[in-house]
């Protein structure tokens, strides 16, 4: 079971994993050698799969998202497993998600210029047959984070 402070300590910790323990055991009233053994049990639980660094990517020449819809004919265990190792290969697929509805999947796909495009999707179509991709390019990022609520974690 978790509590509020666990989930204090994973919302801020998702936020700027950077934090010094020091400052975090501040922030959630305990001593520097508590907070860390809550982190190391957090991680050891599986709520912290991962500590990163998020990149600026206007700095690093990506500052072009696009998102592209595919629809396939073809709905196999073996399919899906070759398009996942597909978008797999292509860094510039950065997320991919299998929906309900009139497509089957969302690309998230991040690039240098609009026409780079082309690129990724001409190395995606030569691995797989897909039966319609339809691509939107973003024009502004309104809203953007990996941090997700906490208040749900049991």
């Amino acid at each position: 079971m978790l509590d509020e402070r666990d989930r204090k300590i994973l919302d801020l910790l998702q936020r700027d994993a950077s934090i010094p323990v020091s400052d975090l055991a501040e922030k959630v009233a305990l001593s520097v050698s508590a907070c860390s053994r809550r982190i190391q049990r957090l991680e050891e639980l599986g709520y912290i799969e991962r500590r990163i660094a998020v990149l600026n990517r206007e700095k690093i020449g990506l500052p072009t998202t696009v998102y592209a819809l595919v629809k396939t004919a073809h709905h196999t265990d073996e399919w899906t497993e070759q398009f996942r190792r597909a978008i797999g290969d292509i860094a510039e697929i950065v997320e991919a998600h299998r929906l309900t509805g009139h497509y089957d999947y969302i690309l998230k796909i991040v690039l240098p210029r609009v026409e780079h495009y082309d690129v990724v999707y001409r190395r995606l179509v030569r691995r797989l047959e897909l039966f319609d991709v339809n691509a939107s390019i973003s024009m502004e990022t309104m809203k953007s984070g990996s941090a997700v609520p906490v208040d749900f974690a049991v």
